[in-house]
């Protein structure tokens, strides 16, 4: 009778009904192996192409009708007032009054075989324009950047819902006994507006939320011994905890006991294998002059050879968040002439050396890249407040990322937007669609990975979503 008392409702519904992949999860959180086939017969329709999953987050949205998305009208009618029936009605984060339109300074050139028009911004990227499929018709629901960013990486713009990384984790495990399934990495100027909880597991058990790897001589906050603690007294801890847990576990019956004994073992194992996974200094010299990477620092390049590494060893999902790509021009340092270079040249090569890199060695066939951030920038000056430094506001209606690897059709672009950049006019693509196709691509059917939480089945793409057969191979 005591341990019905201690069993919460919710939770004897959950054990009792079982539905879905929900029941095979709570079933087996202690068996990775066993989860990942029931996720794959349950939600699994094609066969995988892609493996793994590399997530290069600009966060602040990078402007691109700088970057990618050439719009000579722009530069024909720079300084001039948009027309007024255009943005009748418009909803902007800082805009005020009518606009003015605002041409790019920056020169685009085609590269390639396939004649992929890229900005002289980025260099490097062009050099893999052959390999990478560029999305012109992107769009999202959201145009302040914490919602923007939890939207893009959990399907709906209120915290509380998986992402991405811990859908994967929860319905594929992971290729790794001593790493995480999915693995965050940070650089730039601070951490996302989202904050943690564009890697948080949500309602999924928390074995699922993504692991921060920092800089420095600690990568994983309390993975290392205290002081006064050897390996053999640790051990002895940990056995001791598992006990009880194993205890408190066959009276209550609570998953996130569970969960709490699969952390604490994991974490253990990555005492051994992080150290030397974060130490790039073993790379030879012609890897760091790729990636232009400089062992013991942090930077995005650094994470870009470490996201190589991960995948190398069979992390499932690894997601590098680059933070300051918000080019308002509100002042000096802040616009489209100073930052935007700046941050070109921080993440440009790193990210082309990434698809390079992967690619000799065998493992972009099995890896899918996606580049991009939250949202857009306008085609119009914001001119803040009266500012003369350039930049562009937040736009959600349209918006450039690339993919590569896993499946994605190489050397293509995929939609247009019209002669200002402001509307999409063809093959539109929203947040949901990207993340059904990267599910595809996964060999999941987006519409069948779900998770039962307060009496029904939730999803990544919500009720929404379509798979993109115009980006696959």
């Amino acid at each position: 009778m005591n341990e019905l008392h201690a069993i919460t409702r919710r939770h004897f519904f959950r054990q009792a009904t079982g539905f879905g992949i929900g029941g095979a999860a709570l079933a087996s959180l202690m068996q990775e192996q066993l989860l990942a086939q029931a996720a794959r017969q349950m939600a699994s329709t094609v066969a995988p192409k892609a493996k793994q999953v590399i997530f290069l987050f600009m966060a602040g949205a990078p402007s691109q009708l700088d970057l990618f998305d050439n719009k000579p009208a722009l530069r024909k009618y720079d300084g001039q007032e948009i027309p007024a029936e255009i943005v009748k009605g418009e909803r902007f984060a800082f805009i005020k009054g009518t606009p003015r339109l605002l041409g790019s300074p920056y020169e685009f050139r085609r590269h390639g075989k396939s004649g992929q028009e890229i900005s002289d911004l980025l260099p490097h990227t062009a050099t893999i324009a052959d390999d990478i499929c560029i999305v012109k018709s992107m769009s999202t629901t959201q145009f302040n950047h914490a919602p923007a960013q939890i939207f893009m990486n959990t399907g709906h713009q209120v915290i509380g819902r998986p992402s991405m990384g811990s859908w994967l984790s929860y319905g594929l495990g992971s290729d790794s006994k001593d790493l995480p399934a999915f693995v965050v990495l940070i650089s730039g100027e601070n951490n996302p507006d989202g904050g943690k909880s564009c890697w948080g597991s949500g309602f999924l058990p928390t074995t699922h939320q993504g692991v921060e790897f920092r800089g420095g001589a600690d990568p994983v906050l309390f993975v290392s011994n205290p002081d006064g603690v050897d390996a053999h007294l640790r051990r002895a801890s940990l056995d001791a905890l598992k006990d009880l847990n194993g205890l408190r576990q066959s009276s209550v019956g609570d998953p996130e006991i569970e969960t709490r004994i699969s952390a604490y073992e994991l974490a253990y194992r990555m005492q051994t294998s992080v150290p030397e996974l974060t130490d790039i200094s073993d790379e030879p010299q012609a890897v760091h002059d790729l990636y232009g990477t400089q062992p013991g620092q942090t930077s995005f390049a650094n994470n870009c050879l470490l996201a190589r590494r991960l995948v190398e060893r069979g992390v499932r999902f690894v997601q590098l968040y680059h933070r300051g790509w918000d080019t308002h021009g509100a002042s000096f340092g802040d616009d489209v002439i100073e930052k935007l270079p700046h941050l070109c040249r921080q993440t440009d090569q790193a990210a082309a050396a990434l698809v390079k890199d992967l690619k000799q060695r065998g493992l972009l066939d099995s890896t899918l890249v996606v580049w991009g951030g939250e949202f857009g920038r306008t085609p119009m000056n914001e001119a803040r407040n009266g500012s003369k430094f350039l930049g562009r506001d937040h736009h959600p209606r349209a918006f450039t990322m690339w993919m590569a690897g896993g499946g994605i059709k190489p050397g293509i672009t995929h939609g247009e937007t019209d002669e200002l950049g402001y509307n999409i006019t063809k093959d539109p693509v929203e947040v949901h669609d990207l993340h059904a196709t990267m599910l595809h691509l996964l060999g999941i059917d987006h519409e069948k990975l779900t998770y039962k939480f307060q009496g029904r089945d939730f999803r990544l793409t919500d009720v929404h979503g379509k798979v993109v057969h115009g980006l696959l191979a």
